[in-house]
């Protein structure tokens, strides 16, 4: 390696860590904003993330970046493997940046930020009405990005932004063949009697939630002395390995929100507590993709939290903190409340069986609002439309329907799938966990999670974003994603709660 190529991988490496620190500011800021702002405060931080988006993004974009860059790709055969994939996401990542103006930037960051609090008054309120022009700002500011990048298929530029090397040429066939194989389980799970007591989760007090909750965040593994948990309107996940920020929500009548939303937190914040941190802002310490991303949040929210070993250790516990409302629930009736299959409004709290049928419709909508097909006036109508074909039920408000999710209000197009993407990756990485580490499933009886964690921390947290999802199964599972895992899957643990 030349002296030049030295020097400029030394100043690109330095660059990535500053752009590093900045976004992890940033990220601090916006977890700010959903957990402690003052509802007075709102345009005041609106105006702090413009100005602060804008100044990131002329960070990220100084000349001397691609003249580095250049240098660097001009002596590739002198780089290594890693210094290699440095470059190529550097260069990615570099080329897009540098086709926004700085000004766009900051419009968009400040619009994001006034969208966000009109969605939490809209939800609340049931007003889609009071939205409609800040999801139509949003969608206006992702076509207009799309443009600045030259994208043949504006849609199709946002699922790679989210998931690199993934469009909808990959997706549709995959998402296809996994409603054709979820119709027959979902059926024959309607058609039995479903046997779980009406009310179970009543009255939850929302400190003994929380208190139980922590004691598992801590067991599966998440590191406290670098991370936080918190309340906000939806549950998120944000921050750095150094400095982790979950939330999740409490409701007494529904205790099983808060627990499963903060194990799915649990499970990224354990990926960005697990990634390298040796060369920060770099491919090398930023995980694979969300679909990735997603995986980990789903396999312990779903394969740990939701299975028989998991609650044989923990019941007793969950028990004495719940002690008068679970007196006249036996152990089997808590079991299958807690893998209760049926149609449910909310994604959030939908089951595993219906769960990838909510993300098919959102998916649906997306592609048919970037394409004109569907009006943002028509949105409501339009998802209580899918909502009957796909679910079969018609939501009871906007609030049940098209404003559950927090995902537009920040223009975040592109990203539901990666959920859908994530539960076919969480399934062949279970499968395979389970090949490799014998009787994998006796630890969780005994409350013991690090053998999983350990098999994670070395098949996915560790080689960050060497490689996109696709390679990452093909790696870590032997076969490329697919559908067959994750329908086996549900086929072992629900058919028997519904057919025996």
């Amino acid at each position: 390696m030349g002296m030049d190529t030295r020097k400029a991988l030394s100043e690109l490496l330095a660059h990535q860590k500053r752009i590093d620190r900045l976004s992890a500011a940033a990220g601090i800021l916006f977890w700010d904003e959903q957990v402690n702002l003052p509802p007075g405060s709102a345009a005041f931080r609106a105006e702090q993330n413009g100005y602060y988006a804008e100044l990131l993004h002329r960070e990220s974009t100084l000349p001397e970046v691609g003249q580095w860059l250049d240098t660097l790709e001009a002596d590739r055969d002198s780089l290594s493997d890693d210094e290699r994939v440095i470059v190529k996401e550097a260069r990615r990542e570099y080329d897009r940046e540098v086709k926004l103006p700085g000004e766009f930037v900051a419009r968009r960051s400040k619009a994001r930020s006034e969208s966000f609090h009109a969605w939490v008054e809209a939800r609340k309120k049931n007003d889609f009405a009071s939205f409609a022009p800040h999801l139509r700002k949003a969608l206006d500011f992702s076509r207009e990005e799309a443009e600045y990048q030259d994208a043949e298929d504006a849609y199709d530029f946002f699922v790679d932004v989210y998931d690199p090397g993934m469009s909808t040429a990959v997706i549709d066939p995959l998402f296809a063949k996994l409603s054709e194989g979820l119709r027959p389980i979902l059926d024959t799970i309607l058609s039995a009697e479903d046997t779980t007591p009406p009310d179970l989760f009543r009255g939850f007090p929302v400190d003994g939630q929380e208190a139980f909750l922590r004691e598992v965040v801590a067991a599966f593994g998440f590191d406290f002395n670098v991370g936080r948990l918190d309340r906000a309107v939806h549950p998120f996940c944000g921050g750095h390995p150094l400095d982790t920020r979950m939330t999740t929500r409490y409701d007494p009548d529904n205790p099983l929100d808060s627990l499963s939303s903060a194990m799915h937190e649990t499970g990224h914040a354990l990926y960005e507590q697990g990634l390298p941190t040796d060369y920060p802002g770099t491919a090398l310490s930023h995980a694979a993709g969300m679909a990735a991303h997603e995986s980990q949040s789903r396999i312990w929210e779903n394969q740990v939290g939701r299975g028989r070993p998991f609650w044989r250790h923990w019941e007793p516990r969950y028990r004495a903190f719940f002690k008068e409302q679970l007196a006249k629930v036996d152990s089997d009736q808590l079991y299958r409340a807690i893998n209760r299959v049926a149609v449910t409004p909310i994604r959030v709290d939908a089951d595993e069986v219906t769960y990838n049928l909510h993300i098919i419709l959102r998916y649906g909508l997306e592609r048919d609002l970037f394409a004109g097909r569907v009006a943002i006036g028509d949105l409501p109508e339009a998802w209580n439309e899918r909502s009957r074909d796909l679910l079969g039920f018609t939501p009871a408000s906007d609030t049940e329907g098209c404003l559950q999710d927090v995902h537009w209000c920040e223009g975040m197009f592109g990203y539901f799938p990666s959920y859908t993407l994530g539960n076919l990756l969480a399934a062949q990485l279970w499968y395979a966990a389970k090949d490799t580490l014998p009787d994998l499933e006796e630890d969780f009886g005994r409350g013991d999670y690090t053998r999983l964690l350990g098999w994670l921390r070395e098949n996915v947290h560790s080689k960050a974003r060497r490689e996109n999802a696709n390679g990452l199964a093909e790696r870590a599972t032997g076969r490329p994603l697919g559908t067959e895992a994750l329908l086996r899957y549900l086929r072992e643990r629900y058919l028997p709660l519904y057919t025996t």
